[in-house]
């Protein structure tokens, strides 16, 4: 019997490191394949296996808990450890995103995503928009151009009347700011809007025509010099569940993830957006936007880029200092 007892203890002391491991849920709303998923989330998950040498792990659900807009309030609310999004998604709510998301930024979305990480982190997050969340980090897609069915790529008013599918958030006052008729609707739903005539044309990065297939509707392209647009990205994690982890814990996730994941992410859609232009070879005419353009849509938009950067001074941040910042290091990743 007493050999039996010791037997046991040492069994359960042996289990004990297993015991104290940490798993962390990950909800996800987008398929498998999607490269956000396959070469940004899940890497992430395994870099923070390997930081904290195990004790932490995250796994991601197998189905979606439910539409994107209400991811953010998953992390908020415990319904999930770990959760990513589009801060456009909810209306609103985000003002400090409007830096990132703002034309003519920049040609690469590793350059910007660093540098809005950066900018989050000296300025953007003293907004206080997510004191209720730990942010692991936020970053944007590639830059987003103008795709259109027909039309003189070549004019000034290319855009006048043209029916442009949009999603939420910035990309849709450029879009009505440049003449066009803006339809709403969700990505998933581009193809259809575009096949039956509703839209004419999209405002799109290169990776997202190719990923949801529109390249056979969409024969024309202008490339813009910064992009029209960008959309702002999150991933953030329940405040109780990171208050619950250890000191060393934590600093181990924090070296895997902020400007790393930024990086990360910010490669990971370049990567995409040069794969989905190469698969327009042949298929797509792209045409760069020409100098009159440049000079009419910049002078157009200025009003618009001026709004939203008094939004976020209505944080109480200073959003002139902060776009000043953001461009300085885009810069400076760019010469890296």
């Amino acid at each position: 019997m007493k050999h039996l007892f010791s037997s046991a203890v040492t069994a359960i002391l042996l289990a004990a490191p297993a015991m104290a491991d940490t798993v962390l849920t990950v909800a996800n709303w987008l398929p498998p394949s999607h490269p956000l998923v396959s070469e940004v989330i899940v890497p992430m998950t395994e870099q923070i296996s390997q930081a904290t040498g195990g004790e932490v792990r995250a796994q991601i659900l197998p189905a979606p808990l439910g539409p994107p807009p209400a991811h953010f309030d998953f992390a908020v609310n415990g319904v999930t450890d770990i959760t990513f999004g589009v801060q456009g998604y909810n209306p609103g709510r985000f003002k400090t995103t409007n830096i990132a998301e703002i034309p003519f930024l920049g040609d690469s979305a590793e350059a910007i995503s660093v540098a809005y990480w950066r900018t989050f982190d000296a300025m953007l997050k003293d907004a206080g928009e997510y004191d209720n969340v730990k942010v692991l980090g936020v970053f944007t897609h590639g830059p987003g151009q103008l795709f259109l069915k027909d039309g003189d790529t070549a004019s000034v008013d290319l855009m006048q009347g043209t029916k442009l599918r949009v999603g939420g958030g910035i990309v849709h006052e450029v879009a009505s700011t440049l003449g066009a008729v803006p339809v709403e609707g969700p990505a998933s739903k581009a193809y259809e809007l575009l096949s039956q005539g509703v839209a004419d044309g999209i405002l799109f990065p290169y990776e997202s025509v190719n990923f949801f297939k529109l390249i056979p509707e969409l024969p024309q392209a202008v490339t813009v010099p910064g992009g029209l647009y960008n959309v702002s990205f999150f991933v953030i994690m329940n405040k109780a569940k990171w208050d619950s982890l250890s000191p060393e814990q934590q600093a181990a996730i924090d070296s895997v993830t902020g400007e790393s994941l930024a990086r990360m992410a910010g490669q990971m859609w370049d990567r995409a957006d040069a794969a989905g232009r190469k698969a327009m070879d042949g298929k797509t005419t792209i045409t760069a936007a020409t100098d009159a353009q440049m000079a009419a849509w910049s002078h157009a938009l200025e009003p618009v880029i001026s709004a939203k950067v008094a939004e976020v001074s209505e944080t109480g941040v200073d959003g002139a200092a902060a776009l000043e910042m953001l461009r300085a290091e885009i810069a400076s990743v760019e010469a890296e």
